[in-house]
Parts: structure tokens; sequence; C-alpha cells
């Protein structure tokens, strides 16, 4: 894990790879707590005896958006700053879901720096995140993330 002291320590890191994540594996017990939460109860997430007939590798597949929810924990997990008040997530530039997570798959972010800008107390960062799906070659999700880090006091 890379630590940082501060946010601005940050600005060290522009055009630069962070780091990457544990890997993660997408359960169906996952994804259906995704599906309580979020509404979205598609059939290809939920029903295991129809995705086994239709669905390409007869398996249910991740929501999109659960593949996105997870960049915030495993992107915590890639850098930390010490001396920091709080964090948010300040929007998405672009997001692009490139390949079906299938149930049981193990996926890990990749994470670089684009951009650092100072602001008042803090920084707003702009991500560049890869989540790869274990053992394929196309990710499953490309995302262009922002996030505000706010100094210790600030």
């Amino acid at each position: 894990m890379l630590e940082l002291q501060t946010p601005y320590d940050f600005e060290a890191y522009v055009g630069k790879k962070l780091g990457v994540s544990e890997w993660v594996t997408i359960d169906q017990k996952m994804i259906d707590a995704f599906a309580e939460v979020s509404g979205d109860r598609n059939w290809i997430h939920l029903d295991v005896e129809r995705a086994k007939k239709e669905l390409p590798d007869g398996k249910t597949i991740a929501h999109g958006m659960l593949t996105l929810s997870l960049v915030t924990e495993l992107g915590g997990k890639i850098v930390r700053v010490i001396e920091r008040s709080k964090g948010i997530n300040y929007g998405h530039n672009k997001v692009r879901f490139t390949a079906p997570v299938p149930v049981d798959s193990r996926i890990r972010l990749h994470r670089s720096l684009l951009k650092f800008e100072k602001v008042e107390g803090g920084a707003r960062l702009t991500f560049s995140n890869e989540m790869e799906i274990e053992g394929q070659q196309r990710p499953a999700m490309v995302a262009e993330t922002i996030s505000m880090v706010y100094a210790s006091g600030g």
C-alpha cells in the first residue's frame, strides 16, 4: 500500500500508477445483496437456472454498478493518506463496462492518478481505474473517477 502524509503529496504521482488491489471474489451472495439494495433484479444477475441455459458462460453476471461500487473500497486499499480529515466521491468523467463479470470471478483494481488540483483544505483527484478479471485479457470496467480528499483540519 502506498502511504502519503497529506492529500497534497498526491501531486508527485500525477501520471503514475498508484498500485493494484487485492483480489475480490464476486459470489452470488454479493450479487443478490446488491440487487436487493439497488432494486436491479434483472434475471441475468439473479436467476441461476436460467443463466445456465441462456447466458454464454452459463453463469449469472455481476451488475456493472456493483463492479463500479467496489472502486471506493479497493482504491482505499491501494493508497492511504495519513493526515486526512475526510474523503468524498466527487463524480465520474467516464465509465465503461467492457466485459461481464461471471459469478465466482475474482477481480482487482488497477489505479493511476491522472490529475491533481489543489482546492481549499485539500485536493481534487482524478483517477484512472481498471477492474481486471482474473484470467481474462479484457477488463470488466474502465472508469475515470474524481475524489475530494481533505487534510486534517481541512
